[in-house]
């Protein structure tokens, strides 16, 4: 098997952060490049880090694309306060100019995208959120890679190792009896942090029958043995 080369978009987020703990920490992961405006604040023998400022347009970036297998884009804002046209622009748009400049670089790569619990693969329904991630989950398997997997997690519960300066951190810390309480009352509509970054992970390295991951397969994938 080989080991993954990943790339990592949105790392000084919360789920972008957990994902790339992970990946540094995991054994069948080889390198990764993190592509983030900001420091991710982070310093591993694995580790390459590129700030830049532009995510609709990273063709500058070429020359340092290559050669990589496995994409998490977890890079995404939320749609409060947003009309529909900057919405899809810094949703769809964003996501689909990254996603082919990496798929001509790279046809031997997975690409996981983090998406959300709800998303309307029709793209007709009433709600804006809904219908553009559905229309970058579609037109993201479009794209030539080796495979493209969508991930719709619902709650996600962070864990304690990340840095305790983020925003998320102290959320958690006040409202972590309310994972506690979703975990005890609606166990699938919340999922670790630890098991969504496992689920990317394991679909990299093992492939999966859908293309679209609800919670329920994103558990599977991440119980998922990998053959070494």
């Amino acid at each position: 098997m080989n080991k993954l080369k990943v790339i990592i978009t949105g790392a000084s987020g919360m789920v972008g952060e957990g994902v790339l703990y992970e990946c540094l920490h995991h054994p069948e992961v080889e390198r990764v490049l993190v592509i983030t405006r900001t420091s991710c604040g982070y310093s591993h023998p694995k580790l390459t880090e590129i700030i830049h400022n532009d995510f609709f347009d990273i063709t500058s970036l070429k020359d340092r694309l290559t050669g990589y297998n496995a994409c998490y884009f977890c890079l995404g804002v939320t749609s409060l306060g947003k009309n529909e046209e900057d919405y899809t622009k810094f949703t769809y748009t964003l996501t689909l100019n990254f996603a082919k400049t990496i798929a001509t670089l790279n046809p031997d790569m997975t690409f996981c995208y983090i998406s959300g619990a709800g998303t309307d693969s029709s793209e007709k329904g009433r709600t804006i959120w809904a219908r553009v991630k559905g229309k970058t989950e579609n037109d993201l398997m479009k794209l030539p890679f080796k495979h493209v997997y969508n991930l719709r997690p619902g709650g996600i519960q962070p864990f304690l190792p990340l840095k305790p300066s983020q925003t998320y951190y102290k959320t958690y810390k006040y409202l972590g009896w309310l994972f506690f309480l979703m975990k005890t009352l609606t166990p699938n509509m919340v999922i670790t942090l630890k098991d969504l970054a496992a689920a990317m992970i394991n679909a990299s390295l093992t492939g999966y029958a859908k293309n679209i991951l609800e919670m329920k397969d994103m558990k599977i994938l991440a119980k998922a043995k990998v053959d070494k």
